[in-house]
């Protein structure tokens, strides 16, 4: 692997950022350089590219770039993941979800869906079922196709149930899925509470007005004042009171920030907004 590294430079990085940018309108400059140079490197070894190769498809080749972006934001993700954040949002902030009629959820940088569609297993359990609904985003369209249909490999969502346990769910995972064959399907009542869309957290605004926004394992891509200005939408898109749930990898490390949210759970970084 450090052989494959050296064969695009920094300066490469920063050309190619250039190039995307101007020809595409995608910024990547926010992005930590390691984390992007290594799924650039990823993408020239499943293509048997040169520098040069890539450079000339990115100009040239507005069908490979969609494959691309795909490769370069995708995350990896799974059901119940970290099931001590689900226990703590079960215990914490559910209890301020159920004191309104109606709750709105965003899940940023959804991926395919995985953690949408445990949150909405997670808002039926406590009751909430009918009184909240999900938002999933991701700057993907190909992973949202996928979220949108809800459709996982059955050995993988077996492969969740120690997860979907400690959580401290009642029943089984499979309880939510219907079965046929190799694949589980999510049910339609969750599904149906649930909302699918492109949204670019580096350059989109505001679209609603959220009591809780979960973005769990996204910031560690994106440099210091990119987190900022994710962190000032946040602000913005959350009514007062509501919580941010950032999961245990990440954290507010602006102290701009500090003033303007309150932690609620230290281990899993869990925040209250303060003001309005």
């Amino acid at each position: 692997m450090d052989t494959a590294q050296g064969i695009i430079s920094q300066a490469q990085v920063f050309e190619l950022i250039d190039i995307i940018k101007k020809v595409h309108g995608f910024d990547f400059a926010g992005y930590t350089k390691a984390s992007l140079k290594r799924r650039l490197i990823r993408i020239m070894l499943l293509n048997k590219f040169e520098f040069y190769d890539l450079k000339h498809v990115l100009i040239n080749d507005a069908a490979f770039f969609q494959g691309f972006l795909e490769e370069i934001t995708v995350n990896v993700t799974e059901m119940f993941r970290d099931p001590a954040f689900y226990k703590a949002v079960n215990t914490q902030v559910v209890p301020y979800l159920s004191t309104y009629q109606h709750a709105k959820i965003w899940s940023a940088g959804c991926s395919t869906g995985e953690e949408v569609y445990s949150m909405a297993i997670l808002m039926k359990e406590a009751g909430l079922g009918k009184k909240s609904f999900i938002y999933g985003t991701d700057i993907n369209t190909e992973v949202l196709r996928e979220a949108r249909k809800g459709i996982y490999s059955l050995r993988n969502i077996k492969s969740y149930a120690e997860n979907y346990q400690y959580t401290g769910l009642k029943g089984s995972i499979t309880d939510h899925f219907t079965i046929l064959y190799d694949a589980a399907s999510v049910h339609n009542e969750l599904k149906q509470n649930t909302l699918f869309s492109v949204h670019n957290l580096i350059s989109d605004n505001v679209f609603n007005e959220f009591q809780m926004i979960s973005c769990r394992n996204v910031f560690i891509y994106f440099e210091t004042f990119l987190q900022e200005r994710i962190l000032e939408l946040f602000y913005k898109s959350l009514c007062p009171l509501g919580y941010l749930c950032l999961g245990s990898k990440e954290t507010i490390r602006s102290d701009a920030f500090k003033t303007k949210f309150k932690v609620i759970n230290q281990k899993e970084n869990i925040y209250q907004k303060v003001g309005t």
